[in-house]
């Protein structure tokens, strides 16, 4: 916790937005170009992919088993016995599984959470000012920024929330990745690094969390 204090939860339902943007219409286009490329399109939007559990995990580095595995910046909430946290999170995606389904893709790789959080209900009344940027780092150590928003531009985590209680799952133990804001297309999301910040403009205070990827050696027989 950025107060010093410790909690510890044990994860038991893990889960990941999709099509999470707050301006709907954007996120139809997305589809629509997402389709051209070959990955199938939800049933509706925004989505919601459960995701085994033991894939929330604080790693400071990931295996992929495919080249084209890149990280997203996200938001995370996490239900506590004292309430709900907010904290910095990074999907590592499978993408050329997505192309087969985005639910499988997510299955493949950790969600990666931070080691600090902040109470939701410190930050709540501007949690859309919160900056969200994530930057990779190629193999030669050059590290480039390919996100920048605020959480603003995603669905806010009182919408996830809502949706939890309505489904039965906002209890401790539950954790819900918000989904992604756009990445700059002239930058390599297939790096060896991933970096992810959270900025709090009103507290003056960061969330960051950073692993390498690494992939895993090619199956024998």
């Amino acid at each position: 916790m950025i107060d010093g204090s410790t909690v510890d939860v044990a994860v038991t339902r893990l889960f990941n937005a999709g099509y999470a943007g707050r301006d709907q219409a954007s996120v139809r286009a997305h589809i629509d170009e997402l389709a051209e490329l070959g990955v199938p399109g939800p049933s509706q939007v925004p989505a919601l992919y459960p995701v085994s559990p033991y894939l929330a995990q604080q790693a400071e580095s990931v295996a992929v088993q495919n080249e084209k595995s890149s990280g997203e910046a996200e938001w995370a909430i996490v239900f506590t016995d004292d309430g709900v946290l907010l904290t910095a999170a990074c999907d590592q995606t499978d993408r050329d599984l997505e192309t087969y389904g985005v639910a499988w893709s997510k299955n493949a790789s950790p969600d990666v959470l931070a080691k600090k959080a902040w109470r939701l209900d410190d930050v709540e009344d501007h949690v859309d000012d919160i900056r969200i940027e994530a930057w990779v780092t190629d193999s030669r150590g050059s590290e480039s920024r390919i996100q920048d928003g605020t959480l603003g531009d995603l669905l806010p985590p009182a919408h996830w929330i809502r949706e939890l209680k309505d489904q039965g799952y906002a209890r401790p133990g539950t954790v819900l990745i918000s989904g992604t804001i756009p990445m700059a297309p002239d930058v390599d999301q297939f790096a060896p690094g991933w970096r992810v910040r959270l900025t709090d403009p009103t507290n003056d205070e960061t969330i960051e969390l950073s692993y390498t990827v690494e992939k895993m050696p090619e199956p024998i027989g």
